[in-house]
């Protein structure tokens, strides 16, 4: 009985995420060098984000992607459960975007994404539910918007959803071309701290100032 509850327990933990570093690590194993592509941004953005929440400045983060659990094992020594051993998961299609946050007293929702491609970016790399999900931000009031990174340029931009939606119901283009973004996105400065400083844009499009006890 007492083996029993161990085993609920840990399972509980598991799925919970207490065993994340294992699981990522099982299932990072089986990723494909595609599914890589912007783990650089995502660190970027991931460092800055950790720098306005130190300042106070803002509460955004990384949306955790949803895991299926297939497979985990309970091995026991001496009556009790010593590790949890995780066999086999993967990663279920994302249900919305990458982060959400405040800022500002506004609903921030965004979803960033890399390109290898030196002229445009590919819409396919943004899944229509993704599309959907923004477009029911703004409607309700919050800021949405994508952060493209074009990798080999090294030039990363902000572009609103007020503009992404315009393009992709007034072009039909399978993607949206470089000076799309430098026309009508805004480059985002890359520096220090924080590494990728995308508030100084949303504040910009927010139109009001900057917190008082802190600057970004």
């Amino acid at each position: 009985m007492r083996i029993q509850e161990q085993k609920k327990q840990a399972k509980t933990k598991s799925e919970n995420g207490t065993h994340s570093n294992e699981l990522y690590q099982l299932l990072n194993q089986k990723k494909t060098s595609y599914a890589k592509r912007g783990m650089d941004l995502e660190e970027d953005i991931n460092q800055s984000n950790d720098y306005y929440r130190e300042k106070k400045v803002a509460f955004i983060y990384k949306k955790p992607t949803p895991i299926r659990l297939v497979k985990v094992d309970y091995p026991t020594k001496n009556g009790s459960v010593t590790a949890v051993k995780i066999k086999e998961a993967y990663f279920e299609a994302p249900s919305t975007t990458d982060y959400n946050g405040i800022y500002l007293g506004k609903y921030i929702d965004f979803e960033a994404k890399e390109t290898q491609s030196t002229t445009s970016f590919p819409l396919d790399n943004i899944h229509p539910h993704q599309i959907e999900h923004l477009r029911n931000i703004t409607i309700c009031g919050g800021i949405g918007f994508i952060i493209v990174r074009f990798t080999l340029l090294r030039k990363t931009y902000l572009l609103e959803a007020k503009d992404f939606f315009d393009y992709i119901e007034n072009h039909e283009r399978k993607s949206i071309p470089l000076t799309y973004f430098q026309e009508q996105g805004h480059p985002i400065e890359e520096g220090f701290r924080p590494k990728l400083n995308y508030l100084k844009i949303v504040e910009e499009i927010i139109g009001g100032g900057k917190c008082d006890k802190n600057e970004i």
